[in-house]
């Protein structure tokens, strides 16, 4: 990385790393330019990757993170964790009660949250877009991590979990875009929505940096929280996805692959 994202305040350093998750999803969506469908096989691998690299990242840049925070602060380690854990995944729950959205494979019939008139197309960009919400809290609450000066933080931590939010963003974008083209909408529309859905990430992102910059001690409890988020993401969306069409194999090895890349990424460069 250059020396000028070094100087950065904490703030735009963490809106530059959700830029560029949000570009990632873009290049994603892009697809649609080259292609009108993807083979399922190929896509539930690209979510089972995305699952295996945001549990990855819920542990080695979020979970333990905080759990070494709150012993630091003389805190009882796990009570932080499991509270900030727990809201999280609360209030993706709350979230997805409420924010009308579709699921990728699924008939419009089974659009979930508050009844809405919403197009088929508005409803799986906004599935997408809710748990990109996670992925930007647990960016910019690691970059705010580093700012505060947490020792178990670090500068090229909070990049790994960036590089791997974005790489696991690719396969998201033209998860959107991709199928909304081959419901009959044009390349271009077909690549706005798409990526559209990575929006929510930098704006999330500075909500998050923002948060921990302002109010240190709860630092540990919004890294779990983050991590609550995402988790609840993974086993309530992307496994069950992945898994729609008995492609169990290939969606678990993508898992593992996804896994071990956000694993190696975080401790090489943690």
């Amino acid at each position: 990385m250059i020396d000028w994202f070094w100087d950065l305040n904490p703030i735009y350093q963490a809106l530059t790393a959700t830029l560029f998750t949000w570009f990632i999803t873009a290049i994603g969506a892009a697809m649609v330019f080259f292609f009108k469908t993807i083979n399922r096989k190929v896509l539930d691998g690209m979510l089972g990757f995305a699952a295996g690299v945001m549990i990855a990242a819920s542990f080695w840049s979020l979970l333990s993170p905080a759990i070494e925070l709150a012993e630091e602060a003389g805190q009882i380690p796990w009570v932080p964790a499991v509270i900030g854990f727990l809201t999280g995944g609360a209030f993706l729950w709350l979230a997805d009660q409420l924010l009308p959205h579709l699921h990728l494979g699924f008939p419009t019939e089974e659009a979930e949250g508050i009844n809405t008139s919403w197009k088929r197309s508005v409803l799986l960009v906004m599935a997408i877009t809710l748990h990109n919400i996670p992925e930007g809290l647990a960016v910019g609450v690691a970059f705010g991590a580093v700012a505060a000066g947490i020792p178990a933080a670090s500068l090229a931590g909070a990049i790994a979990l960036a590089i791997g939010i974005g790489i696991q963003n690719f396969p998201e974008g033209a998860a959107v875009s991709v199928p909304l083209r081959r419901e009959g909408m044009s390349r271009w529309k077909s690549f706005l929505y798409g990526q559209a859905s990575g929006i929510v990430e930098p704006i999330a992102g500075v909500i998050g940096a923002a948060t921990v910059l302002i109010m240190r001690p709860i630092l540990p409890y919004a890294l779990a929280f983050a991590a609550g988020a995402m988790i609840y993401v993974v086993v309530e969306e992307l496994i069950p996805e992945s898994q729609l069409d008995k492609n169990t194999d290939i969606a678990t090895l993508g898992a593992m692959g996804g896994f071990a890349m956000m694993m190696a990424l975080d401790v090489a460069l943690g």
